[in-house]
């Protein structure tokens, strides 16, 4: 079954995992369920209830991802009157064979829209780790992953690494799969993830381990005698990560196999709250012969935009400040003022009434109303004053692959540096290089006869 994490197609279907998308910083995470399978007393089967609104599911399933999705009215109030699940004979004879779920679904109430509130449907493939979104891994490698926490990174990584599933084809040499080795200490935590990637459809594709990797590092199975993952790229999310890197070596001290992928380079990413624990890891690593290491800091900081506007015309707008913005805005409200002062006064002492109609036309002076309103004021960007997240420093870093001398010989044999692609024509000469060469011939061939006569000379004289 095609998990709703890789291919979630166009419309989203019953038991798929979709994401409720309120603000841009509130998202509910939910299984699209046609009925109501927590039995919560809802006549319109399964509902999920926001801030927004309720939202039945019988009104997001069958919708396209990205749907703009309108609240429904629910009765709240009979959740209190949930059904017992004792039932007379009579009624369970009278049901006669029809199943629970024929008979759930026929009962449903069809929802009402409500006057206000909306969501926005959103696949469960949509949000992507910033660390997956570097070079970091890719389509068909093997990632290894160190703290699995909630499985959050887990999901975003086997996104990466996808390159088909398990049962469609066996992997070939130029067609590999993708795999997640999953490394988690704590137990219940290892246990909920393995129910998660079961749940989601993505076994085979994941692997969870409970172990301490510290001491056991991060062969799969037996950790002494265990297979390699053959991993091109680890993320360690430890508390302290400097004590797993020895496992990371191409050749480990213990003699067992490196959990490394020997034909590739290893990319290495470490994930650490504190400055201290990023000086000691990077320390270590210059050690192991980790090359390329960089370091990114992560700091989270939400920016609201809008527009400042200023002026006693922005009275009933929302977020403006109503003050005189210049001089000459300050001294005709004054004016007026005054002026609506004097005739009340000059009322007051004739003992007539005043024309209210006047005193408003006075208190609101004639403005000039602009036709466009959405750009004016200036343009303001501030941070939020606390950080809600805490620090956090993500170690980037590169292990080249083993070079021996026979992978140097095979190189040299496969590209030899004196090989040349094309022959290289020879290039007529000129008659001016032509007599040169002769010349030079002729030349040669004189001083050699010239050698030879001196040769007999002294031979002749020394007989």
């Amino acid at each position: 079954m095609p998990s709703p994490f890789l291919t979630p197609g166009t419309f989203a279907h019953a038991d798929d995992v979709a994401l409720l998308h309120l603000r841009r910083d509130q998202t509910i995470p939910t299984i699209l369920r046609a009925t109501d399978d927590q039995n919560l007393g809802y006549k319109e089967g399964k509902v999920s209830n926001t801030r927004f609104g309720s939202f039945p599911h019988s009104t997001l399933i069958n919708q396209p991802w990205g749907s703009q999705i309108i609240a429904s009215k629910v009765d709240t109030g009979s959740r209190g009157r949930k059904p017992s699940n004792k039932r007379k004979a009579e009624e369970l004879e009278a049901s006669g064979t029809t199943t629970g779920a024929e008979e759930d679904s026929s009962s449903l109430k069809k929802p009402e829209a409500a006057s206000s509130g909306f969501l926005h449907l959103m696949s469960s493939t949509l949000p992507i780790t910033a660390i997956s979104s570097i070079d970091f891994a890719r389509a068909g490698g093997t990632v290894i992953e160190a703290g699995a926490g909630s499985g959050s990174f887990t999901h975003a990584a086997v996104r990466a690494v996808f390159n088909g599933y398990p049962n469609e084809e066996s992997a070939t040499k130029k067609r590999r799969l993708g795999k997640v080795c999953s490394f988690e200490f704590h137990e219940q935590r290892a246990a909920r993830v393995k129910e998660e990637i079961t749940e989601h459809g993505l076994d085979g594709l994941v692997e969870v381990t409970h172990r301490d990797v510290y001491e056991d590092g991060f062969l799969l199975g037996d950790p002494k005698t265990g297979r390699s993952p053959k991993a091109s790229a680890i993320f360690l999310d430890l508390p302290a990560p400097w004590l797993a890197l020895k496992h990371l070596v191409r050749k480990p001290v213990s003699g067992s196999e490196s959990p490394l992928d020997p034909s590739s380079t290893a990319y290495l990413c470490t994930f650490s709250p504190c400055l201290e624990q990023v000086e000691r890891t990077i320390r270590l690593m210059r050690q192991l012969g980790w090359l390329d290491i960089s370091m990114v800091e992560v700091n989270h900081n939400r920016i609201d935009v809008k527009r400042d506007r200023i002026g006693l015309d922005c009275e009933g707008v929302r977020g403006a400040t109503v003050h005189p913005k210049s001089v000459d805005e300050a001294m005709t409200k004054l004016r007026s003022d005054e002026e609506r002062a004097k005739k009340l006064r000059l009322a007051h002492a004739e003992g007539t009434r005043v024309d209210t109609s006047i005193l408003e036309e006075l208190a609101n002076s004639p403005k000039e109303q602009p036709a466009i309103t959405y750009n004016l004021g200036r343009l303001v960007h501030r941070t939020e004053p606390e950080i809600k997240t805490h620090t956090s420093y993500l170690v980037f870093a590169i292990l080249p692959r083993d070079w021996s001398e026979e992978d140097e010989q095979k190189c040299r044999q496969k590209w030899p540096s004196d090989k040349l692609e094309a022959e290289t024509k020879e290039v007529p000469k000129s008659r001016k290089q032509q007599k040169k060469e002769f010349k030079e011939l002729r030349l040669r061939e004189i001083k050699e006869e010239e050698d030879q006569k001196k040769q007999q000379s002294t031979e002749s004289s020394e007989a």
